[in-house]
């Protein structure tokens, strides 16, 4: 598809966040397709809303938790081999500040969970994407970009 063959073609943006504490990584197990899958806590950006606050809600949402968003890790393009589709991610650091226990989860959100670095590289088979590990890794290289990176003109 081409937009100068008059046909229109995007792929499919998310948001994802790296949030740490004490060394442990926040991620979240969820069902996609009938098997239960590690991601972070991650979603499409909705209509009207910046990237940053797509981060914060989409957090919030699967986890409960409250973060602060200190920096952006990167941006990623994959295509998943079972479909097809097209996805642009990007991925921020962030650091939790309070947890609503109480809140509901997303639809399809068993669980969030704090496991080391470890625990979610033993547990590859299970990563939604290899954008999870990606994102991980890149952060704790140390790739961080200023916030002020990302533009948002509404």
């Amino acid at each position: 598809m081409s937009y100068r063959e008059g046909r229109f073609w995007q792929p499919d943006v998310t948001v994802a966040t790296v949030v740490v504490r004490d060394g442990r990584v926040l991620v979240v197990e969820e069902m996609v397709r009938g098997e239960r899958v590690l991601n972070q806590p991650a979603g499409h950006l909705e209509p009207d809303e910046s990237l940053l606050e797509a981060a914060l809600r989409e957090t919030l949402e699967e986890t409960g938790w409250e973060v602060t968003l200190t920096a952006f890790i990167g941006a990623y393009q994959w295509k998943a081999p079972a479909d097809g589709r097209h996805f642009l991610r990007m991925a921020f650091a962030a650091e939790p500040l309070r947890h609503h226990p109480e809140r509901a989860l997303d639809e399809g959100i068993v669980q969030a969970l704090w496991l080391t670095p470890a625990e979610l590289a033993a547990d590859h088979a299970r990563h939604r994407s290899p954008l999870v590990w990606r994102a991980v890794e890149d952060f704790l290289s140390g790739r961080r970009f200023p916030l002020q990176a990302l533009t948002h003109c509404p």
